[in-house]
């Protein structure tokens, strides 16, 4: 007999651990075949959809779109095609298509349904069926079958199991939870024990979970309205933040005022999060810093501009040319720290350059890199500057694209401010950043002018190099800005 297939979440990048399951793209009961997306899922790097390895009929999806799955852990379950299926019930009613059960199942195939009587003991309220419930096996295939199916003898190859009369009520509310052509509004045996022993008809309840499945928590809702409204605050979803509604008693308690929302910090975010925070804790940074005249750049600029419009570099792809051409001179800040077994460091320096830029999202900010970066033209940087960042700002950038930096430059001057002490991108050991460019007031050969100025700031580990490093490399860099004829000329 063919068990059915558990397939686990993969690892899909170097060091992630966890994904959110953001969509499924099967429901329980449909046949897959190999390599066929899934579902879609959103790790710290990216959006990636996950192909099934096996072919068959899904019985059972492992979690709910917006919840975070641990790498390892059940994804889908599948049952191969060829293997024994599932056995029909019938309800005893004219008027109602016979419910499925789940067929025999080995021990080896109870992990499953072992995960969810765990649950159930722990009283969750968003406990879903389609686990298989309490003494049952595995899930089964949801379908309305042919009466004659159900109506099979005895004497028929699958084991017809008699349901007793509670069994039978239970099944008639199951069928009436169902929404036409999605996965049905399956509840868990607990809910539906408590609505009976309620008189509560869940019929006449909407459930709050995906594609309408009740959980607990409805059923609570309509057994205690009073006590629940008193106890806890009316929140209102806006896409991933929740807004505490108005006259809500809940108030924060070192402040004294009313919360107003709670937002989850994950995804992109809590990967941001943790990486900044592990950046501050790990690296003994220093910032240094430069006021730069780039009146000749633009103006360099603005020439090219004028006799080929539609191929001339944006400003930070000439910027991060002078980048490059730096590196090479003081590689030191092209270089990660690693950590020994034994605790001692060393530095690890790189044959190449991977020029990583902070672009903004609306999943966050996201560091994209640029491959080789140092190999290549204005021109052939602004091409990638350009397309890594349509490719981000569409979520589908891969992990590759988005954990090989070796050093980040990070244009702020887009949003409006002239400097920032910005964090380092860890495990690299240095960013570059750019302000705003502005009409200041400039003294040039002893006469005041007025020049196009932006400020250059560099962040640092001090455990690779010390200032005369740092101060060398933005030194570099700054000239060329002022000077970039010369420059270009010599790169």
């Amino acid at each position: 007999m063919s068990e059915t297939k558990v397939f686990l979440l993969p690892d899909l990048g170097e060091g992630l651990t966890e994904a959110e399951l953001v969509n499924w793209l099967v429901s329980v009961g449909d046949e897959i075949r190999v390599d066929q997306p899934i579902a879609e899922v959103e790790t710290a790097k990216s959006m990636v959809e996950v192909p099934s390895p096996y072919a068959g009929t899904v019985t059972v999806l492992h979690g709910e779109p917006g919840q975070t799955l641990d790498v390892g852990k059940p994804l889908i379950s599948v049952l191969p095609i060829g293997a024994p299926t599932p056995v029909m019930v019938s309800t005893g009613s004219t008027n109602e298509s016979p419910v499925v059960e789940p067929a025999e199942t080995k021990p080896a195939e109870t992990g499953a349904a072992d995960t969810y009587r765990e649950e159930e003991k722990a009283g969750s309220g968003n406990v879903l069926i389609g686990y298989g419930t309490p003494g049952g096996s595995g899930a089964a295939r949801r379908t309305r079958a042919p009466r004659a199916v159900a109506a099979a003898s005895p004497t028929h190859d699958h084991r017809v199991v008699e349901p007793d009369t509670q069994k039978a009520a239970d099944d008639l509310l199951l069928l009436r939870t169902r929404v036409p052509g999605k996965l049905g509004a399956v509840i868990s045996p607990l809910v539906r024990r408590m609505a009976r022993e309620h008189g509560v008809d869940l019929g006449e309840i909407h459930g709050s979970g995906d594609s309408g499945l009740i959980m607990r928590k409805d059923v609570e809702a309509v057994i205690h309205p009073e006590s629940r409204q008193a106890r806890s605050p009316q929140l209102v979803s806006t896409g991933s933040t929740t807004e505490v509604s108005t006259g809500s008693t809940n108030v924060d308690a070192r402040t004294g005022l009313g919360i107003s929302s709670r937002t989850p910090v994950k995804g992109v975010r809590k990967a941001v999060a943790a990486n900044m925070s592990r950046s501050r804790a790990e690296i003994p940074e220093a910032t240094v810093w430069v006021d730069v005249d780039a009146t000749a750049l633009v103006d360099l600029r603005a020439g090219l501009k004028k006799s080929d419009p539609h191929h001339t570099p944006g400003l930070l792809a000439f910027i991060a040319r002078f980048v490059t051409a730096g590196l090479k001179r003081f590689p030191d800040l092209n270089t990660r720290i690693e950590t020994a077994a034994d605790g001692s460091h060393e530095i690890v320096g790189f044959a190449g350059i991977n020029l990583g830029f902070a672009a903004q999202t609306d999943r966050g900010l996201m560091v994209p890199s640029i491959r080789n970066a140092d190999k290549l033209s204005a021109r052939e940087l602004d091409a990638e500057i350009r397309r890594l960042t349509a490719v981000v700002r569409e979520g589908k950038a891969t992990p590759e694209q988005l954990g090989s930096g070796t050093f980040t430059l990070n244009n702020y001057g887009v949003f409006g401010v002239d400097g920032s002490a910005a964090i380092i991108n860890h495990p690299e050991v240095a960013i570059l950043g750019v302000g705003r460019i502005m009409d200041k007031p400039w003294v040039v050969d002893g006469e005041l002018a007025v020049r196009k100025v932006t400020e250059l700031t560099l962040t640092f580990d001090h455990r690779v190099c010390d200032g005369g490093t740092a101060a060398g490399f933005l030194r570099f860099v700054a000239d060329a800005i002022e000077k970039p004829a010369t420059v270009l000329a010599d790169i």
